[in-house]
């Protein structure tokens, strides 16, 4: 007899560590924007494996892709070379500031790796008032779960429970330049920015902030360090967020959209700093794996051999929040609003999490990164009628509790 859906959740919480708040959904397929459930249920995906599914879901040309790599190479380690990850570092290279990379397999893993590089790079300048270490972060930061990622994150409410911290990470307002300024000592080696915060809840430097980090940096000379990896790979209109800036970093992380759901990271790096990497520095046995990089190269090569996806995400984009602003004026349980291309939050006079279970049975899927602050990042390649669905979903949702509040 088939078990049900309560079964198999009953099963699942008796043989997984409980690291996950879990909706009491089986997903078990997917196609372009929409997601079906272990019951047959069909909703409408505006998380997108949080910010992941670039591409949708089960892409034929990734899916395509995947299975002729899978029939030829799965894992050689990186002792050797391989050709997709040659021709996916190539990318990279031909289409961002940098000169190397390097691969792992998480958002996490590419920030570790963009820490220890930052920090061998200041120390074999030795700075004359002591080795640089020191790597200053911003409050409302995410930049991943290990150790090192998790001190370098400016959210205490991650940080619990795992102190002692890694030394050497500050933390100061976002958009506050003067905090920044006095943040830097002698012992400073990197600033680490995210061009627009994401777990923060979609947080837009002000106009001229990141230019004004740059120049910082180089009046120290320090590494300017973005984490790209919720934001890079065209979720923000554009293939890169610090494209927006007209500024370039020293280092890059990458991850999430960049395997449109195959787990990939990358590093990305100018060449004098990447150098400080030599063999034996630095490592992943799984980075760069075969499979990774024909979904990487899946991906890149969609957003990059024709403008028309990039240009799509900026014009959904502004239609959603222009629609989105059109639901504001009616109801006040919407108290700000805020976004970027296809990464849009919206902070709600009612707790998020009532908004997306409400989601759940109306058949759509939404996302928090706050209590009170709901996330839509559905995949690039959603379509317009799948933006109408959404917001007549989320108006009927909060429309129905104004009315109920009055």
């Amino acid at each position: 007899m088939e078990k049900s859906t309560k079964e198999w959740i009953t099963q699942g919480e008796s043989v997984l560590m409980p690291t996950y708040a879990r909706f009491p959904l089986i997903l078990k397929r997917g196609k372009g924007a929409e997601v079906t459930d272990y019951e047959g249920k069909t909703y409408l995906d505006f998380v997108s494996g949080i910010a992941v599914n670039s591409l949708g879901h089960c892409d034929p040309q990734l899916v395509a892709d995947l299975k002729k790599q899978a029939e030829s190479l799965l894992q050689v380690s990186n002792l050797y070379y391989t050709l997709p990850q040659i021709e996916l570092a190539t990318r990279l290279v031909e289409h961002s500031f940098a000169d190397k990379v390097f691969f792992c397999n998480s958002g996490t893993e590419a920030v570790e790796a963009a820490i220890k590089l930052a920090r061998k790079f200041a120390q074999q300048k030795k700075a004359e008032k002591g080795k640089r270490f020191e790597i200053i972060a911003a409050e409302n930061s995410f930049h991943g779960r290990t150790l090192a990622a998790l001190s370098a994150t400016g959210q205490t409410k991650y940080q619990q429970g795992f102190a002692p911290l890694v030394p050497g990470f500050k933390h100061v307002p976002f958009n506050d330049m003067h905090a920044m300024e006095k943040a830097i000592t002698p012992q400073t080696a990197a600033i680490l920015l995210e061009p627009i915060q994401g777990e923060g809840g979609v947080r837009i430097p002000d106009a001229g902030y990141l230019e004004a980090v740059r120049a910082l940096c180089d009046r120290h000379e320090m590494l300017l360090i973005f984490d790209e990896v919720q934001t890079g790979m065209g979720r923000s209109g554009q293939l890169f967020a610090y494209e927006a800036s007209g500024i370039v970093p020293d280092i890059m992380t990458l991850a999430k959209g960049l395997g449109g759901g195959f787990p990939i990271g990358a590093m990305l790096a100018r060449e004098e700093v990447a150098q400080a990497f030599q063999p034996g520095s630095h490592a992943s046995t799984f980075g760069g794996n075969p499979l990774a990089c024909s979904a990487g190269l899946a991906v890149i090569d969609r957003l990059t051999e024709s403008p028309a996806l990039l240009e799509h995400v900026r014009e959904l984009g502004l239609y959603t929040m222009h629609a989105l602003n059109q639901l504001k004026e009616k109801t006040p349980l919407i108290q700000g609003l805020r976004g970027r291309g296809l990464m849009i939050a919206l902070d709600l006079g009612l707790p998020a999490r009532d908004v997306i279970e409400a989601g759940h049975k109306k058949g759509i899927l939404f996302n928090r990164t706050s209590d009170n602050t709901l996330r839509l990042i559905p995949p690039l390649t959603i379509e317009r009628e799948e933006i109408d669905r959404m917001i007549e979903i989320l108006s009927g949702i909060l429309m129905e509790r104004t009315h109920a509040k009055k």
